[in-house]
């Protein structure tokens, strides 16, 4: 009987993925048997690459900004990565930012910068690969939600509400591209120690109050989100179709 969460020959995409969630995901697959090629914003996409080419896989980056991206970047974006593997079976849009302020005194600017990373470029990613993944009657998209897409959070309404939105898109997506051949899932991160957290695992009080909640006890690390993508990305998830896979320590059953 064949493994069925083998990804070896598997064509993968992950977006935000030379650092935290996403770097974690990427070094997943690739350890699963995909290649991956990733997007990258600030941070050195080396270490990664080269992680993933001592697996014996494929790699490849392309810088992006999605604070601007349009129809035309998403499509460059999305070419990249069949150019550089050979093709595209996965797509993992996990880019993604966080702005935290008090709801009275935060700028449109932010909430609209918070948007254009969080929802509008899933958007537009998701459908240039979902043109190429209608064409070849086959695909798995998984979304990089959160816990907060359940919640309203402290402090963040631009993150909780694209977090909710693309929870929306998940199950929008899945309705049209299911009898397609198409999976469309969602992954829900929990308190992850990433640069997003930083904030928050630097203060003593909101710390403790965020840990004493989470029944694990302890913050993720990004390698314990991977195994969840690696299934959605899998054969093991063919029947999953809308679906939102939660990583969270226990967090929401609290």
């Amino acid at each position: 009987m064949s493994d069925p969460f083998d990804l070896n020959g598997r064509k993968a995409l992950v977006t935000g993925g030379a650092t935290g969630i996403g770097k974690g995901i990427a070094l997943g697959l690739a350890a699963a048997g995909a290649d991956v090629a990733l997007t990258y914003r600030s941070h050195a996409p080396q270490q990664v690459l080269d992680e993933i080419r001592a697996m014996g896989r494929n790699a490849a980056a392309i810088k992006a900004d999605f604070t601007s991206m349009d129809e035309a970047a998403a499509e460059e974006v999305i070419g990249f990565a069949v150019d550089a593997l050979g093709g595209l079976d996965i797509l993992v849009n996990n880019a993604g930012i966080i702005h935290r302020e008090d709801s009275a005194e935060m700028p449109l600017e932010d909430w609209r910068r918070v948007l254009s990373v969080n929802l509008d470029s899933v958007w537009l990613l998701s459908q240039a690969a979902g043109r190429r993944m209608i064409a070849q009657n086959a695909g798995k998209i998984i979304i990089v939600a959160s816990v907060l897409g359940s919640q309203g959070g402290l402090r963040v309404p631009a993150y909780a509400s694209s977090k909710h939105a693309v929870i929306g898109l998940t199950r929008a997506l899945c309705n049209e591209w299911a009898p397609l051949g198409i999976n469309v899932n969602a992954l829900a991160p929990g308190y992850t120690a990433t640069d997003n957290t930083q904030a928050l695992r630097d203060d003593p009080e909101r710390s403790k109050a965020l840990l004493d909640r989470i029944p694990a006890g302890r913050f993720a690390e990004p390698s314990e989100i991977a195994g969840a993508a690696v299934f959605l990305a899998s054969d093991a998830a063919t029947y999953c179709h809308g679906s939102v896979v939660t990583v969270d320590g226990g967090w929401l059953a609290r």
